[in-house]
């Protein structure tokens, strides 16, 4: 599997024929004009949208969620900047993001702008206290077919298990427990390569 930023330029015009610039616009659009609550929430609906329209690979999406995990800034917007380059280079980057940033921003502005007379009604607290599970669900289906996808050896399993542990539990960061990961393939890597494992 290539990394997000190697696609040879044959896979890249494949993909270009399938994803114009309008269509990848249309389709952030969607992706961020329905979104409740923030960019976990919207894995499902990429998802849906990105690899049933052929666009992505299953694998493929799930290499775009782990490197838009470890890369900083928010979720959703690194999720839009390498799908979209994935697609259609350094435009699809652009439009991508536009498109998954414009209906959100236009909304929450109309919402900030005529929520502060009505945010304390009891119907109004409801909504929000019955979006919330919602949300939660949205959350986990993604990230169990991810670990469908991912998780097919016992070590991997271990892992994942481990990290939720940590995570949930110990309230460690999640900053501390990738950069650990990090510096354990790369250690692996390296001894692999001119360790005992590079002695044959």
């Amino acid at each position: 599997m290539s990394p997000v930023g190697e696609i040879s330029r044959e896979n890249r015009e494949n993909m270009a024929k399938k994803a114009s610039l309008w269509q990848i616009f249309l389709t952030f659009s969607k992706i961020g004009a329905f979104t409740i609550g923030g960019g976990y929430a919207m894995l499902p609906i990429i998802r849906s949208e990105i690899v049933r329209k052929g666009w992505l690979k299953e694998e493929d999406f799930t290499d775009i969620v782990t490197l838009a995990q470890t890369a900083p800034g928010l979720l959703a917007v690194n999720i839009s900047i390498f799908t979209g380059y994935r697609l259609r280079g350094n435009k699809g980057s652009v439009i991508a993001t536009l498109g998954s940033i414009l209906p959100s921003f236009l909304i929450i502005l109309a919402i900030a702008m005529a929520f502060s007379g009505f945010q304390d009604q009891p119907t109004v607290v409801k909504i929000f206290k019955g979006i919330r599970p919602v949300v939660v669900a949205l959350i986990a289906v993604p990230m169990l077919e991810m670990a469908k996808e991912t998780n097919r050896n016992w070590w991997t399993w271990g892992l994942s298990i481990l990290t939720l542990s940590l995570v949930a539990f110990l309230q460690i960061s999640p900053i501390y427990i990738l950069l650990s990961i990090i510096v354990l393939v790369i250690a692996l890597t390296w001894w692999n390569e001119h360790g005992k494992g590079g002695e044959r």
